[in-house]
């Protein structure tokens, strides 16, 4: 019996030992395997690089191929000239369905009908406020830009979304490419019922 509690009491206190020792060091990261998973050897940008033919890490993109987060309208500025190149160059890319429809009125309904209105009268909730001035009808209006809001063709309307005029903001960053051109298809809609 005592052999017993004596062998108990020396695996404990080794076993306890081995713990605290195990804790006291706070800098220790242990055994590591494979290295260089955990400091990989890349090449800076700007730095000479012989796996190319030219030895430059930095390489021009493919032709045709587009930065990660670049949107097309980018190559439209914000000015007049941009807008009427926009609206002569850019059509809206998504099919006309069931679907693309309903999610274009949700969004508009979500992000536009407060001052437009929910059928593009321009009569919206925050204009009945009194404070702000009614954006142009749909149907009826006259752009502040020149022509008729029924005139408008995809590009004009997706630069004015992206970019704002007059009193309305830019939606770039509220909204996605893809979620601009479903409320392009459903403005154009509201276009057909004035």
């Amino acid at each position: 019996m005592n052999k017993l509690l004596i062998i108990c009491t020396v695996f404990l206190t080794v076993a306890a030992a081995s713990v605290i020792s195990s804790c006291s060091d706070n800098r220790s990261t242990g055994l590591e395997f494979a290295r260089n998973m955990y400091d990989p050897i890349a090449y800076n940008p700007d730095q000479a690089n012989k796996n190319f033919k030219d030895g430059k890490t930095a390489q021009t993109p493919p032709a045709g191929t587009m930065p990660v987060g670049f949107d097309k309208i980018d190559a439209y500025p914000n000015t007049p000239e941009g807008y009427q190149s926009a609206g002569a160059s850019l059509s809206n890319p998504l099919p006309v369905s069931v679907k693309t429809l309903e999610e274009g009125k949700s969004l508009y309904l979500t992000m536009c009908s407060h001052c437009h209105g929910l059928e593009g009268k321009g009569d919206g909730s925050i204009v009945k406020l009194g404070k702000f001035p009614a954006p142009p009808s749909y149907g009826t209006g006259n752009s502040s830009r020149g022509g008729l809001m029924k005139d408008l063709t995809d590009g004009k309307i997706y630069h004015t979304i992206t970019y704002g005029v007059n009193l309305m903001g830019s939606h770039k960053s509220q909204l996605s490419p893809a979620q601009r051109w479903k409320i392009v298809m459903y403005v154009h809609e509201l276009q057909k019922l004035q």
